[in-house]
């Protein structure tokens, strides 16, 4: 792991590490602590061919939670598990996913850069010992239809001198003033981050209602159709989960996205729309609209044209976001060049 320089030894400004480490330090300057993350890694398993080469076929049809021999994966992901513990990570958790061949490693917050360091060691090493086992490891948001896609849960909290400044047993739902302030610059750039924590064409297609992953800005206790979560715990353990964000992301750029947003609602003392804990997939086009509920961008055009028109998160991003929309527009020139077996499948014999 290591930073970016120029020549004359200023730090790169496209570099998305040196992106996360100033806007980290930004809230020591407004005596705001540093930002801690903890992560939720969602990838899937496939089975590889004589040559090495990745098949179609998953490694197995077992579900949530499910344990050997259904879950064939389980010594490949045992060994990734003490294979990162041996790297310095706290495992919390892994366990088998929703999907057939879909698995999970959690692992303990820490400070951001440590945090996004960690997610790229540990998609680098499940690749790795995947292989050791006949099977090919991908971190795509969603590589099969029909079922849920892959997941990468950011939660995120404040913290100086070892106190959690998102926690007040006083306040409301046992968060302080300032959580609320930062979780409403969360939603308030929610539409113009998704560019950058789903930042695929394939992205979008985990996206959808009825595969688990939100389409909805919202925020709730205990309401996994929301954007935001705040999961059980307090003191200590008090923070937001995003629950959009997929694998795919960079996670430096991802990170540091939920960070200028939700330092924009602590400068501007943002306040969030009540919680919602009824089904936000069960409601009507009506109620959401009284609840003040928007829709996340369905494409990956229609994010890319909300970041451009985000000036908040494009003046504290810095020179990133201009490169970034040209990569990604770069992208969709190229999907949109190509065709795909659902075009011949659909349209060959018109």
């Amino acid at each position: 792991m290591c930073d970016v320089y120029n020549r004359d030894g200023t730090p790169f400004a496209g570099d998305p590490r040196f992106v996360l480490k100033r806007l980290n330090q930004s809230l020591t300057d407004i005596d705001c602590g540093h930002l801690n993350v903890g992560a939720e890694m969602e990838y899937f398993l496939f089975k590889a061919d004589e040559s090495g080469k990745p098949t179609d076929t998953l490694n197995d049809q077992a579900s949530y939670f499910d344990v050997y021999p259904d879950d064939n994966g389980e010594a490949c992901r045992r060994e990734t598990v003490n294979t990162l513990k041996q790297m310095g990570f706290q495992i919390e958790a892994d366990h088998h996913e929703v999907a057939p061949g879909q698995c999970e490693i959690d692992f303990r917050f820490d400070d951001a850069v440590i945090t996004a360091d960690r997610i790229q060691l540990l998609k680098l090493a499940t690749k790795a010992i995947a292989v050791k086992y006949g099977l090919r490891a991908t971190f795509m948001p969603k590589p099969k239809a029909g079922m849920n896609g892959s997941g990468m849960h950011l939660n995120t909290s404040l913290f100086k001198d070892g106190k959690n400044l998102f926690d007040d047993s006083k306040g409301s739902h046992g968060l302080s003033s300032l959580a609320l302030n930062y979780l409403a610059g969360i939603l308030a750039h929610a539409q113009a981050f998704t560019a950058i924590t789903n930042p695929t064409i394939n992205s979008f297609k985990r996206l959808v209602p009825g595969f688990e992953a939100p389409t909805y800005v919202a925020w709730a206790v205990d309401n996994r159709t929301a954007l935001v979560r705040v999961p059980d715990g307090r003191g200590p353990a008090t923070r937001f989960e995003l629950r959009s964000g997929d694998p795919s992301a960079n996670p430096y750029l991802a990170i540091s996205a939920l960070l200028a947003s939700g330092l924009d609602g602590i400068q501007r003392q943002l306040t969030p729309n009540k919680n919602v804990e009824d089904s936000i997939y069960n409601m009507t086009p009506e109620q959401r609209t009284d609840a003040k509920i928007v829709e996340l961008p369905s494409s990956l055009p229609a994010a890319l044209a909300n970041l451009k028109n985000d000036d908040i998160l494009a003046k504290s991003l810095g020179s990133v976001v201009p490169k970034y929309l040209e990569i990604k527009q770069d992208e969709l020139t190229n999907y949109q060049m190509s065709v795909t077996d659902w075009e011949k499948k659909t349209y060959f014999n018109v």
